[in-house]
């Protein structure tokens, strides 16, 4: 469908001095309908997966009286993607040392023994085999 054409106004006299020059309206091409949205629909955002719920439960568990910042909360959310970075890189490495192409829960837990210190590992394994436990008898 073509543009329709635009109505002069009525003070032509005015625009005669700047008869060569295009005003912004008339620089810009017509919209055109095909790589645009549909009329009445609004762009949806791109959801972000985040941690963030997940602590703050944890949290209340834990503390049910403490609250935790923006910026806190940012920050943990980073430590927990970076732990899963790690503990996933080293599964994988796990994995391919023995030629196997799936990580299960053997290779997790070997790559928490490898990747968290101590105590931390020990507790972190603990709760594994019981998550994994309750996973399987349910």
């Amino acid at each position: 469908m073509a543009p329709k054409a635009e109505k002069k106004p009525v003070a032509e006299k005015a625009e005669k001095s700047t008869a060569g020059k295009k005003t912004k309206a008339e620089k810009r091409p017509p919209a055109s309908k095909e790589g645009g949205e549909k009329k009445g629909k609004k762009k949806s955002k791109k959801s972000v997966e985040t941690y963030k719920i997940y602590i703050f439960k944890v949290l209340k568990q834990v503390h049910p009286d403490i609250g935790i910042s923006s910026k806190a909360m940012s920050i943990m959310n980073s430590f927990i993607n970076d732990i899963f970075e790690k503990l996933a890189g080293e599964s994988a490495k796990l994995a391919r040392y023995n030629k196997k192409p799936t990580i299960t829960s053997r290779e997790i837990q070997t790559s928490v023994r490898l990747v968290l210190p101590g105590e931390l590992a020990k507790h972190a394994v603990s709760e594994g085999t019981k998550a994994v436990t309750k996973f399987t008898s349910a």
